[in-house]
């Protein structure tokens, strides 16, 4: 099972996702159905929707870089010591916490519908959050693979 604690300190995202706790329940529920390890144990992660004034502090203190960014993803575990937890059965894990901005993914691409740039945002945070990085083209490549396995099964 996977749960998200949803925060949102900005209103301007009720424009979008009305219910954004229950718009990534519903999600959630087709990633369990269709990937294994989210049906083994029970993950958990915070997700924090937010704008560019509070991306861009977090980004600065956490970071060392003063600007904004579309997403930031603070995993909990490594992934070497996620990965011996996750062949576990049934133990509570806290995955880590997801930043989003909106003012970034509103204008990702103009042609895409905005659900659609927040699914393809969040789904980032969380491979980011399972452990992966993408700092070499290899690492980039596996990464995305799994990002698009996981985006197939929540759209």
């Amino acid at each position: 099972m996977i749960k998200a604690d949803v925060l949102v300190n900005n209103k301007a995202w009720k424009k979008h996702i009305s219910n954004p706790s229950s718009y990534l329940k519903n999600k959630l529920k087709k990633l369990e159905k269709k990937i294994n390890i989210f049906k083994k144990n029970k993950l958990n992660f915070t997700l924090l929707l937010s704008g560019n004034n509070e991306v861009k502090k977090l980004n600065k203190k956490f970071r060392k870089k003063n600007k904004t960014t579309d997403i930031l993803s603070f995993p909990f575990h490594q992934k070497k010591f996620l990965s011996k937890l996750l062949k576990k059965n049934k133990i509570k894990i806290y995955l880590g916490d997801i930043i989003i901005n909106l003012n970034k993914i509103k204008y990702l691409k103009k042609n895409e519908n905005f659900p659609l740039n927040f699914d393809k945002i969040w789904v980032h945070g969380l491979v980011h959050l399972l452990g992966y990085r993408h700092k070499s083209n290899f690492d980039y490549f596996i990464m995305k693979k799994l990002e698009n396995k996981l985006l197939q099964s929540v759209i």
